[in-house]
């Protein structure tokens, strides 16, 4: 056991913990199965990137700034996708989409449309918004509560369709 968190445990970990365990329990010679050279590698990937952000500004990142950073991952995968597509590179495009399964593992519950609908229309009631001039000041009534959880293009797009 040696304190290693392993997946379906319980303790309370910051996300960084979280991955650098899960990373050591993947890397361990007793996992067995669960010893996924993809995974491996994506997990190592999100580690570098997280320590790369944390050496350029100098600070430990917080679980929300390490979310941002995973959805930023997520979204350069996306953009991959589409253009590894448009190549015809059809084997490159689905190790990006299993890179998006394994970074959305360390993501919180992606909100549902009902939910999103929900939270820009009470966002629009609170920030007073009647024109897409207003449009700022939603956004940054509704992006604390999204963040890592929507893709904030749609949100935009949804919120400029009901502002006009």
């Amino acid at each position: 056991s040696r304190g290693l968190w392993r997946p379906g445990t319980r303790a309370r970990r910051t996300a960084v913990q979280r991955i650098r365990c899960l990373l050591r329990f993947q890397a361990s010679p007793w996992c067995g199965a669960a010893r996924d050279k993809n995974r491996l590698k994506t997990i190592r990937l999100a580690l570098s990137e997280i320590k790369r952000v944390e050496v350029d500004t100098r600070n430990e990142q917080s679980d929300a700034q390490i979310i941002t950073i995973l959805d930023k991952m997520v979204k350069q995968r996306r953009e991959s996708i589409k253009q590894f597509k448009i190549g015809g590179r059809q084997e490159l495009a689905a190790q990006e989409e299993l890179e998006i399964e394994i970074l959305n593992e360390f993501l919180p519950q992606a909100l549902s449309e009902e939910e999103i609908n929900s939270l820009i229309h009470s966002a629009i009631a609170n920030s007073q918004a009647e024109s897409v001039q207003d449009m700022g000041k939603v956004m940054a009534v509704i992006k604390p509560q999204v963040i890592g959880r929507a893709d904030m293009a749609i949100i935009s797009r949804k919120i400029k369709s009901l502002l006009t």
